[in-house]
This record gives structure tokens, sequence and C-alpha cells, in this order.
């Protein structure tokens, strides 16, 4: 299982955090700061998988990408491949290079809705649902057309409420 996803600046700032099993806003803060702290204390020519078990508890792993400004950090369990762990990060990043054009952190900062909808047509509830980065935008495509198409519908609710109001009062 995924037990959470992160991504932070090289400040270490977080930008996206999705915790998959219950931690207070306290305990995630703090996790996000030893989290940071490993991974700026790494050297450029290791490797990107991380034991975690100090930090998230017996059996954890961490396995972490660095594109340009940020930090894609993935934590899970044994019952997860890590190999496939770090493809996931390739195609979640992949599939928010299709949807900005290059992201970057204004990017994640600016679309955080969008990006937790593509995060969530990935991975759900700490398990992967989707990999194709085609589906993926498609299914967040659908979802954008479904919330304008709710937005108008509620634009259109008023006007009967309206006018049933003033049938009321003949």
């Amino acid at each position: 299982m995924i037990r959470a996803v992160m991504v932070m600046n090289t400040q270490g700032k977080p930008r996206l955090s999705k915790f998959y099993d219950f931690q207070p806003p306290q305990k995630q803060q703090e996790l996000i700061r030893t989290v940071y702290s490993v991974l700026c204390s790494r050297p450029e020519n290791v490797s990107n998988f991380v034991n975690a078990s100090s930090i998230f508890g017996p059996d954890c792993q961490l396995v972490y990408k660095h594109y340009a400004t940020l930090y894609f950090v993935f934590v899970y369990d044994s019952a997860e491949n890590e190999l496939a762990m770090l493809d996931l990060i390739q195609v979640f990043v992949e599939t928010l290079d299709k949807c900005f054009k290059n992201v970057c952190e204004l990017d994640v900062v600016f679309n955080y809705c969008k990006i937790n909808t593509i995060l969530d047509e990935i991975i759900f509830g700490g398990q992967v649902v989707e990999t194709n980065s085609a589906e993926i935008l498609r299914a967040v495509e659908d979802i954008s057309k479904l919330e304008s198409t709710a937005s108008s519908t509620i634009s259109l609710v008023r006007k009967p409420v309206s006018s049933w109001q003033t049938w009321q009062s003949r």
C-alpha cells in the first residue's frame, strides 16, 4: 500500500502532500520535515530508495525523484514493488507535463485542485488505480467537463426558484 505522496520544493516547502493512512496535521508536518532533511542530506549519485522504517514505521520504504526544483516522494510498504513505485513517479510527472506543458513549481501551487484530481486518478486509497497517462488525462478532462456542466446547471436552478417565489406571492 502507498502510505503517502509528497511534492516539495528544494527549500523543503510542501507543495502537495497526501497521506493514505490517518496522520494528524502536526504529525504530517513533522514527517514532511523529516523526509526533507533526509533528501537534502543525500548526495546526487546515490540510490533513489530510502529505508523509511525509522520515519514511517516498520516495513516502509521511500522512493523519490528530483526534477528541477521539486522532489516527488512516494512512501510505501513492502506490498509494493520499489521499481513500480519509481515508475509511478515517472507516470505522475509525465501526466503533469502533458497537462501543464513542462510542469513547474508554480503549476503545482496554482493548480492544486487539478493536480489532486490527477493524483486521485493514479492512486486512490493508497492503491494504484491507473498508470496510463492518456487514460488519466481523459478522466481529468471528463471531470472538468462535468464540473463546468454542473456550474451551468446550478446557475439555471436559480431561475425556477425565483419564479417559484414570485408564483407563491400571487
